[in-house]
């Protein structure tokens, strides 16, 4: 299934150490990090409609790396010896050639150069966490809005406890 979506890659450990609440939760454990960022991640993937990829830099670690999905949101552990940054180019790449914007979310100046040589659009870690804080509280709002509206629109708000009972009543003879 083709996936015309645009796409917002973002460095992973970058945005943990970018977005305080993770660079302190980091010194707890890492893994923790990482499954706080892909949960949000995965939410505002969601809310905005952008295909969300996250990368995580594997580079000391032996192996082919791995991608899999978790919350829908895809997920790339670098092949050994290759960089997140190196793994994000080759994307970029990858991702170009079809009719759609490619957004690259990391705090790092030399790869936003580079990626916006590419023809890809930057977010810095600051502007990501912003953006999906907005989301956050747009889903709030919206989720209190419906609760509101079907509160309101309920018949026994609007009917004495009486009558309740007496339909109660009807209702079970």
């Amino acid at each position: 299934m083709a996936d015309w979506r645009d796409v917002l890659l973002v460095d992973g450990y970058n945005m943990i150490g970018g977005w305080p609440f993770l660079a302190e939760l980091s010194k707890i454990g890492m893994h923790e990090a990482r499954d706080v960022l892909l949960e949000k991640l995965s939410d505002y993937q969601a809310f905005s409609g952008l295909r969300v990829i996250v990368i995580f830099d594997a580079y000391r670690v032996p192996g082919l790396g791995k991608s899999f999905t978790q919350g829908k949101v895809q997920v790339y552990f670098t092949k050994e010896k290759e960089t997140a940054d190196e793994c994000i180019e080759r994307l970029v790449g990858e991702l170009s050639h079809r009719r759609r914007k490619i957004y690259v979310a990391t705090s790092d100046l030399m790869e936003q150069h580079i990626i916006f040589a590419l023809g890809a659009l930057r977010v810095s870690a600051r502007e990501l966490l912003t953006q999906v804080e907005q989301s956050e509280r747009e889903v709030k709002r919206k989720i209190e809005e419906d609760q509101a509206k079907s509160k309101r629109n309920t018949l026994d708000n609007k009917l004495s406890p009486e009558v309740l009972k007496m339909f109660e009543r009807w209702r079970r003879e």
